[in-house]
């Protein structure tokens, strides 16, 4: 089980494709006394991993108290991150605290092109040097790109690029029109474009020894069994079943492009949403309408609940409309 928490909406970016629409720190974001509540109740829920993301988790102070309260009561700390405000004695100070990876953004090798997206002059060459850092105090990292039209071509080189660098990982976000997104809607894959690269990188992921995870694309799952590749994953789509976001100010989502509030941590306790929620309780169901409720490969795949959501006027149990079965 993993759990994301948007721990501030303040970031040194102003991303075109961000679902959070991060900049400016919002109004009653969870202070430190809040968020290691929180934290004590995801462990109490069951889950294992928790992701510290953003906005730029980076920019709250308390950040290394939180991680070190995660790793206490016997979560796995992991960070999302643009990777730039890394320093040595940071890295370090993660680590020692108990952050076992953190996960830095790359949308292109090409810098003015990763920039451009990033709306940050040396978005590149800063994340590049995070990297570093992460190798020289031995912190694992590992690089998420968000897959577009325009950087598709990129992506094989993207990943011989992670393994060049010492990534553990290369995960690939698939563009879900939320927040800002909804402004490049345009850059997004159509329903063949998306067959094929999950085709690709699945075939990449045989000759590279770190792992290609798609995200937002749970239709892998599917690809995977057809190539008889063994997956460490149990399904494609976790929202709600063994995965969920918490916002800044507490609310209590499915998934980050999934936004349907189902509860808040400052006035209820997590693990009881979690248990409780009427939302998750219909997703873990796994009672799906359209294609996806008739489909084989529904107990793998599951198809994108937030697809779902934004394509069928909030139907999260409808059929995903970008998968290709599903438009045949």
């Amino acid at each position: 089980m993993i759990i994301s928490w948007n721990t501030t909406n303040k970031c040194n970016m102003y991303c075109d494709h961000c679902y959070r629409e991060s900049g400016e720190e919002s109004a009653g974001e969870l202070t430190t006394e809040q968020g290691k509540k929180l934290i004590t109740e995801i462990k109490k829920a069951g889950f294992m991993i928790m992701i510290f993301s953003g906005g730029e988790p980076l920019m709250r102070p308390d950040i290394v108290e939180l991680i070190a309260h995660a790793k206490s009561v016997g979560l796995r700390p992991v960070i999302g991150s643009n990777g730039t405000l890394l320093t040595e004695e940071l890295a370090y100070k993660l680590k020692e605290a108990g952050a076992v990876r953190i996960g830095i953004s790359l949308d292109s090798l090409d810098s003015k092109k990763h920039n451009t997206l990033r709306k940050y002059e040396n978005a590149f060459e800063e994340a590049v040097r995070g990297m570093d850092i992460c190798n020289k105090v031995g912190l694992e990292f590992q690089i998420h790109t968000t897959v577009m039209k325009w950087n598709l071509p990129e992506m094989e080189n993207l990943t011989d690029f992670a393994v060049a660098k010492g990534a553990k990982a290369h995960h690939l976000f698939f563009l879900i029109p939320t927040g800002r997104g909804l402004n490049i809607e345009s850059d997004m894959l159509t329903e063949i474009e998306y067959e094929e690269v999950l085709n690709k990188v699945l075939e990449k992921q045989k000759e590279v020894d770190i792992e290609i995870k798609p995200t937002c694309a749970p239709q892998f799952m599917r690809i995977a069994k057809e190539k008889e590749m063994n997956m460490r994953f149990s399904k494609g789509c976790i929202a709600g079943i063994s995965y969920c976001i918490i916002s800044p100010k507490g609310d209590v989502q499915p998934c980050a492009y999934f936004d349907l509030r189902v509860g808040n941590v400052k006035e209820e306790a997590f693990d009881k949403i979690w248990k409780e929620s009427p939302v998750f309780k219909e997703m873990r169901t796994e009672e799906y309408s359209g294609g996806c409720g008739e489909c084989g490969y529904k107990y793998i795949c599951g198809g994108c609940r937030a697809r779902a959501y934004y394509n069928y006027d909030g139907d999260y149990m409808a059929e995903d409309s970008w998968c290709i079965l599903n438009k045949a």
